[in-house]
């Protein structure tokens, strides 16, 4: 793809890798094939090929307009069209710096700039989002049914105080695990559960009890400048243990996707650029681990049949998404066949709060290939996709570690 962007822009680091992924585009549309908004839309400008015209557009003619902003708004941020692409365009990376730009040109509606404020000050912050929660499940009978839909459900500590916590006298490894704001809400349980099985493999798993959010909420809102701070903050919490562990641990998979992004998101010239190096070597996420750890896993008594959904942060981003389907099978679960299971769910952080209608008709498409075969569970590797999916289907949903046990089959988790 020829570019003809500003010279202001092009002497800049962001304006050089724009135009280096502009013109590694081919215009061949393999994209659209895969992408989930034109399948369901069928309008060229909401594929990743006329989405990529429109920030060229845009970065040439220095102004944005409401189209491109409709249009870019309406990418989930998937990825499925980097798995496809056979010119290896950066897509993701592309519409980062798109977004960013409108952030800093545009001057959004009251009501749109209003829930993306609400989105930012109270969804990173634990202690702000749980009380918001709390008071949105009271208000629950009062709501639309669409409303009710986004409302997560508080999730429940089995271990209500440290001196509860696995021990061991016997670690000889030892790992930092990540609770993210969202999931250290909704679903603890999760970390929880993983924490008693690395103790039992004599794992000792340390925490951040200062952390936040992983900077993925800014990046899917396109403001950078706020990602970047949120990392730097991040990696200097961590900076006195990095050495300590053998592995920074996620088992969420969008933050995941954006941990490991690190390096790349603050640049080689940014002070904090070598920890961030020496950070995204560490992270894995969850089923990378327990790969790596090796040993056998048992399944729970009461569950057989699971249909697996695979987050589009962990199969196109992370592109490590055959290792929870590999744990599942070796510890004896059925996993059964989900139609369409490249495509994403809908949920797409903080996609199912600004493109509700968009969402739920890919949430809807999505468990219906989910629950096609009648599995006794619904497991995922996100927390997003938990409670989307959660709020659209009658099948239970899970987070796939918990379904893992150090028992035989035939014993209880």
């Amino acid at each position: 793809m020829q570019t003809s962007l500003p010279e202001a822009l092009r002497s800049t680091r962001k304006g050089q890798r724009a135009e280096a992924i502009l013109r590694s585009c081919v215009h061949c549309g393999f994209c659209n094939a895969t992408c989930p908004t034109y399948r369901l839309l069928g309008d060229e400008l909401d594929g990743p090929r006329g989405r990529i015209y429109l920030i060229k557009e845009m970065l040439e003619q220095e102004q944005v307009d409401e189209v491109a902003v409709t249009h870019l708004d309406r990418c989930l941020t998937c990825r499925a069209c980097e798995t496809t692409c056979p010119s290896g365009v950066a897509y993701g990376e592309l519409l980062e710096i798109g977004r960013d730009y409108i952030h800093k040109q545009h001057r959004r509606d009251w009501f749109d700039a209003m829930r993306r404020s609400w989105l930012t000050r109270v969804v990173p912050v634990p202690g702000r989002f749980k009380r918001w929660v709390a008071l949105g499940t009271l208000m629950k009978p009062l709501l639309s049914r669409r409303l009710r839909g986004q409302i997560p459900t508080l999730g429940r500590r089995r271990n209500s105080s440290p001196d509860e916590q696995p021990s061991s006298n016997n670690f000889t490894r030892k790992v930092l695990l990540l609770d993210g704001c969202v999931q250290r809400v909704t679903t603890p349980e999760v970390n929880e559960a993983l924490e008693t099985l690395l103790a039992a493999r004599q794992v000792e798993v340390v925490r951040l009890p200062e952390e936040g959010c992983c900077g993925g909420l800014s990046l899917h809102l396109g403001n950078e400048v706020e990602a970047r701070e949120t990392i730097r903050k991040n990696l200097a919490l961590v900076a006195g243990l990095i050495d300590e562990v053998e592995a920074i641990i996620s088992t969420a998979s969008g933050c995941g996707v954006t941990l490991k992004d690190y390096d790349r998101l603050l640049g080689d010239d940014d002070v904090d650029a070598a920890l961030a190096g020496l950070f995204v070597k560490k992270v894995r996420d969850v089923g990378e681990y327990l790969w790596e750890l090796g040993g056998d896993w048992h399944k729970r008594q009461d569950i057989h049949r699971v249909a697996l959904h695979i987050p589009c942060t962990l199969q196109h981003g992370q592109r490590c998404g055959g290792y929870p389907m590999k744990l599942l099978d070796d510890a004896g679960y059925e996993l059964v066949d989900v139609a369409d299971a490249d495509l994403c769910c809908g949920s797409a952080g903080t996609y199912s709060i600004l493109q509700p209608d968009l969402a739920e008709e890919l949430g809807t498409r999505k468990v219906a290939a989910l629950m096609k075969d009648e599995p006794d569970v619904i497991a995922t590797a996100n927390v997003g996709c938990h409670a989307h999916i959660g709020s659209l289907a009658t099948t239970p949903v899970l987070h796939w570690v918990t379904l893992l046990t150090l028992e035989t089959a035939g014993s209880e988790a």
